[in-house]
């Protein structure tokens, strides 16, 4: 049974795995789906302006909070109101559950920005009730609970201008606590969005138990610094909500018995659309379509293990089991080993044959892999020298030989990671991929076709107008955007949907 559940493959499966090979190696699939649940302060507080007319926390707040992500789900905590599942919980009022954000959230969140809409926050929800962050954490626990869908990556960040929200009631800060350790236990990343405050926020009294540690040495951790602007309060939002995902793990050996736990990471992925779904007609249900491989001469159905490879040498065909097949495509173990150091001169830009990758410790695969790999990238850097290694990045890949460049930490002003510590690894080329091309000699142009050619650039140029340029045509982008006329009327919107032709 086995064998016949085997045999019926995705081809979908197969198509993107094919694609994750041809790009030149590390595929990682996702499985599972990401969440973000923003835990908010309704503090009288946060709606407190700044100087020279700067919005208040909570505005600040609200225009991050209107971002896209997987599932998300907006709460806020000290407010008079209360609305929860089941009504469990005093103070804890939930604006939107745990689902996928569409048009109408985000017009919902809009609507709290600005005068109006901390007028509309007031009489919604009401601000500065009783707080109780134990009471909010587990409302938040209940929201991941009763979502039925596989989650890959778990995290809920608190936005909040006190230091001590409960006003120094030991009672309530250890029953936060308590909270707080239990949803770490079930996989929740708990970070601190702090706000600036008259006197400064400090986050040891409270939060510093509160927070989730940081998984490794390069991770953000808990920032000292409280935003005081909409781009840092961005930046910050930003770098913690996207999960760090490596393409591959595997060990560096550093020499016999020394192993340091790595993962190899992509520094930069291509946005891609997702592209069209197919869907039964009278359904409308996804179809998935199956593979079955028939005899030609008798028409029955084979299985895996009656299918053969072979290969035609001289005038014989060579029949290979696919465990034979497996076993020539395979040089040695995934890994990394390390031969020796060269001084970053002799490395030079023609090198460069393909993307590189950046290289990180995994603590949670080896202890002390970070120790180690820390003090490594330090030596390095301080003798500028860089690391000649031979990496099986895959089963059944074959090796190649990579340069480890370290590249050292940097932050901002407002103590922001831009540049993560660890080393970039340089993808060395063989001796067979450096060659000298013979560049054809074209004739150059004259002085007359290069006035000519001028005129006709020139006269191509117009002036953009883009209520004059369609957007790119296709029915699913006119449904949604008649669906949001339905339900919002914007005069620009409709003048851009009139002028795009429907198919």
């Amino acid at each position: 049974m086995a064998e016949w559940n085997a045999f019926y493959h995705n081809e979908e499966d197969e198509e993107e795995q094919e694609e994750g090979e041809q790009s030149g190696g590390e595929y990682y699939k996702i499985t599972g789906r990401d969440s973000l649940v923003f835990l908010v302060d309704a503090s009288k507080e946060m709606f407190i302006k700044g100087e020279d007319g700067q919005p208040s926390n909570f505005d600040m707040t609200m225009e991050i909070i209107s971002s896209h992500r997987d599932l998300m789900a907006l709460v806020f905590f000290g407010t008079e109101q209360s609305k929860n599942p089941r009504n469990s919980f005093k103070h804890v009022y939930v604006y939107h559950d745990l689902d996928e954000p569409g048009a109408k959230r985000v017009r919902e969140v809009d609507a709290l920005r600005g005068e109006k809409g901390a007028q509309l926050a007031g009489e919604t929800m009401g601000i500065g009730g009783e707080t109780s962050l134990a009471d909010a954490l587990w409302c938040c626990a209940n929201l991941y609970s009763d979502i039925k869908l596989r989650l890959s990556h778990k995290r809920l960040m608190i936005f909040s201008c006190r230091d001590e929200p409960h006003g120094g009631d030991s009672t309530k800060d250890r029953l936060a606590r308590t909270k707080a350790g239990d949803l770490k236990e079930t996989g929740v990343v708990i970070d601190l969005m702090h706000l600036m405050k008259p006197g400064g926020f400090d986050v040891a009294p409270f939060f510093r138990d509160i927070v989730s540690p940081p998984d490794d040495e390069g991770d953000l951790g808990l920032q000292l610094e409280p935003c005081g602007k909409m781009e840092d309060l961005r930046k910050r939002v930003r770098a913690k909500e996207l999960k760090k995902r490596a393409m591959v793990r595997i060990n560096l050996c550093l020499g016999e018995g020394v192993n340091v736990a790595v993962g190899i990471y992509a520094p930069a992925v291509a946005a891609k659309k997702p592209g069209p779904v197919k869907l039964y007609r009278e359904s409308n249900e996804q179809v998935r379509s199956k593979t079955r491989t028939f005899h030609t001469q008798t028409g029955s159905l084979l299985l895996p293990s009656e299918i053969k490879k072979a290969q035609v040498y001289g005038t014989r065909q060579i029949v290979m089991e696919k465990d034979e097949v497996d076993a020539i495509k395979k040089f040695e173990d995934p890994g990394m080993i390390l031969i020796g150091f060269k001084p970053m001169e002799k490395l030079k830009r023609h090198h460069h044959i393909r993307p590189s990758t950046f290289l990180y410790p995994e603590e949670g695969e080896v202890k002390g892999s970070a120790c180690l790999f820390s003090a490594l990238l330090t030596k390095c850097s301080e003798k500028n020298v860089f690391a000649v290694c031979r990496c099986v990045s895959r089963r059944n890949y074959p090796p190649r030989f990579v340069a480890l460049v370290p590249q050292n930490e940097e932050l901002d002003e407002g103590k922001v990671q831009i540049t993560p510590p660890g080393f970039n690894v340089i993808y060395l080329p063989y001796a067979d991929d450096l060659r000298t091309l013979d560049t054809p000699r074209c004739p150059w142009a004259s002085k007359t076709q290069v006035d000519k050619m001028k005129e006709i650039v020139t006269k191509l140029r117009f002036k953009y107008r883009k209520r004059y340029v369609p957007p790119p045509p296709g029915p699913r982008r006119l449904r949604f955007s008649s669906r949001c006329i339905t339900q919002s009327k914007c005069p620009f919107l409709e003048a851009q949907i009139r002028g795009v032709v429907p198919y």
